[in-house]
């Protein structure tokens, strides 16, 4: 049995992740793109007390170096087989869905070609995208996504509709999302964001500017980025704040929407007041599915 928690940034996933891993004689599999690398803590809520459940793929990379969903593919799933292999629970917990869909599914990561298609006219381009793909759901007017579409069935030889639509799972695996209502949530984020700065995040994006490094490790993480604004003196350490909050807000959006369509999650409200009673009832659900 593999156990994914997932969801939106702000819901908790790790402190469930953590106590799930104590009761069920689990170990945890990072599945969170910007904490896999080293010296990115803060913005983004790396876990502080492991509580001595075992850790994987956390801080594993430079920030100097690259790293991928088909890297992420490969190690997760020897990870997987290794906790597996030795009677205990594999509990993979983030909000990077690419990555867990990669580890979990059958998923065929996809070639790429590069036409830019340049002289054909948008009704052209969509004319031909509805010869290879019918059932598109992209906008005539949206030309760089037909582009795109284009490319892949080019590449793949099959249409980009069908794209990350494979539901093989390659193990028995429980899903569980967390969520809250929008306004609790945003409140939520907000104060993540306050916190964060209590915590040391202007010095730990100031240690990272210094550096000059702005690698796509570096500036994907919502946060650093935002700062360097500031430091650059083209906006307030206010405007940045605010930024990261928005930011962020948008970011857990995007989340849902992707779980919602990609995955089938058994979704909890979390009780923020008492979050004991939130884990207690996703422990139950498990129990009773196993």
């Amino acid at each position: 049995m593999v156990i994914v928690i997932a969801g939106p940034t702000g819901t908790g996933k790790t402190d469930l992740s953590l106590f799930l891993a104590q009761k069920l004689n689990g170990e945890i599999i990072n599945a969170d793109s910007t904490q896999i690398y080293k010296d990115l803590n803060i913005a983004t809520g790396k876990v502080k007390d492991t509580k001595n459940i075992p850790h994987h793929l956390l801080s594993i990379m430079d920030i100097t170096e690259d790293y991928s969903s088909s890297l992420f593919q490969k190690d997760s799933r020897k990870c997987i087989e290794d906790i597996l292999k030795k009677g205990k629970v594999p509990i993979l917990v983030g909000g990077t869905g690419l990555y867990l869909k990669s580890a979990l599914y059958d998923y065929q990561f996809s070639k790429k070609e590069n036409n830019n298609y340049e002289g054909y006219s948008n009704d052209e381009l969509y004319k031909k995208l509805l010869e290879v793909d019918p059932n598109t759901k992209i906008h005539l007017n949206n030309r760089v996504r037909i582009i795109s579409a284009l490319n892949y069935y080019e590449a793949n030889k099959r249409p980009y509709s069908a794209k990350e639509k494979n539901d093989k799972l390659l193990y028995d695996t429980l899903f569980i999302g967390l969520t809250a209502d929008r306004d609790i949530l945003y409140y939520k984020i907000n104060k993540r964001v306050e916190d964060m700065f209590a915590q040391g995040l202007l010095e730990e994006a100031k240690n990272l500017y210094d550096s000059g490094i702005r690698t796509k490790a570096v500036m994907t993480p919502i946060g650093y980025k935002e700062l360097f604004a500031y430091f650059d003196g083209t906006i307030t350490l206010e405007e940045a704040k605010e930024l990261i909050k928005k930011h962020s807000r948008h970011y857990a959006k995007r989340q849902y929407t992707w779980f919602n369509n990609q995955m089938n999650l058994k979704w909890f409200k979390v009780n923020y007041q008492d979050f004991s009673q939130t884990e207690n009832e996703v422990l139950e659900y498990i129990k009773s599915k196993i």
